[in-house]
């Protein structure tokens, strides 16, 4: 049912700043001695598809035909699973930076499927939260990205409160727990403080 290790799955919608979040938990674990491995999981289903001559960036995976994406979704959990066995070994936590539903063009497609979840098998599922304006106004400041099709403050929201009900049916596979952690904005290290505290529970 587990990992000797320790698994946190990180998720929340685009301009959350859950990598930032992610860096600062990071910063809490190197000073307390917790062994800590991160992976970024679409930075896994990247390379991989970069490999296969698929795309060329991020944003492109998302346009993919669906069972395309599901290929390289089931290969990219293993994957990371692998790499954190081989670094962790019996102790520590591996983060897995993900999304619980991602905006496709053939509709909302769960991140965190059944088939994912069976190579995790996650301890944890935290969502990172914080308000539709917050994020909308993150994601305009985010010229890196190609985001217009979220669709504004409301598509957010929308997005938002689908994420929160997927994170929670994925939940129910594994009997993960559900930590929802408001990262408000300038204070990603008091998100980043309780998500660590809440780890050390499990």
């Amino acid at each position: 049912m587990r990992h000797p290790f320790r698994v946190v799955i990180v998720t929340g919608v685009p301009g959350v700043g859950k990598t930032t979040v992610i860096n600062e938990l990071i910063k809490i674990a190197n000073s307390t001695g917790v062994k800590l491995m991160v992976s970024n999981y679409g930075t896994y289903m990247l390379n991989t598809a970069i490999e296969e001559g698929l795309v060329r960036d991020r944003d492109e995976i998302r346009k993919l035909p669906l069972r395309k994406q599901l290929e390289l979704q089931r290969i990219t959990a293993r994957k990371i699973i692998e790499d954190a066995s081989k670094e962790l070994g019996s102790e520590g936590y591996l983060i897995v930076d993900t999304h619980a539903l991602v905006r496709t063009v053939a509709g909302y497609w769960p991140g965190l499927p059944r088939h994912v979840l069976d190579e995790l098998k996650p301890d944890m599922i935290a969502v990172i939260e914080a308000s539709p304006e917050e994020i909308a106004s993150r994601q305009a400041r985010d010229k890196s990205r190609k985001r217009s099709d979220i669709g504004g403050v409301e598509g957010v929201r929308r997005l938002m409160d689908n994420a929160r009900s997927a994170s929670i049916a994925s939940a129910v596979f594994y009997a993960s727990t559900v930590a929802i952690i408001e990262n408000r904005e300038g204070e990603p290290e008091i998100a980043a403080r309780e998500l660590f505290n809440l780890m050390l529970n499990l």
